[in-house]
């Protein structure tokens, strides 16, 4: 802004204590602090708005990712990030795989009888189906 022009370089109106830019904006909303003060810090995003990320951690001595926890972070980069320091402080993690919790899908905990249980009428896939045959050795 330069002289007393009431617009900026852009074209942009000030906003000043006591009015709003729009409607839905609070009256202080925008407004710079009073000479002497300090300005208050952005508020950090709520980590409820956050996706829900699940974290599993595959150990040095371990061959296989075991489910480590639970985190919540804007996006992937900030998930691994949060989860290597949450989850392998003391170096005894060699990978993680971090995965948004929407994408994991589950079967139904009260189905669990007829989801498990090994069809009927497949005897074959059980080697207690076949008979020895005579003329192989060593099995």
């Amino acid at each position: 802004m330069t002289g007393g022009s009431t617009t900026g370089d852009d074209g942009s109106v000030p906003v000043t204590a006591g009015t709003a830019t729009d409607a839905g904006t609070p009256p202080d909303a925008g407004t710079t602090p009073a000479a002497g003060t300090t300005p208050a810090a952005p508020a950090p995003a709520p980590a409820a708005g956050w996706p829900l990320w699940e974290v599993f951690v595959r150990s040095s001595r371990g061959l296989s990712h075991v489910h480590a926890g639970s985190l919540h972070a804007p996006d992937a980069d900030m998930a691994v990030r949060n989860a290597r320091d949450l989850y392998t402080r003391r170096n005894e993690g060699v990978s993680l795989w971090v995965v948004p919790a929407s994408a994991i899908i589950a079967s139904d905990p009260d189905a669990k009888g007829q989801f498990f249980e090994s069809p009927q009428g497949k005897d074959y896939r059980h080697a207690t189906y076949y008979t020895k045959s005579e003329g192989v050795k060593h099995l």
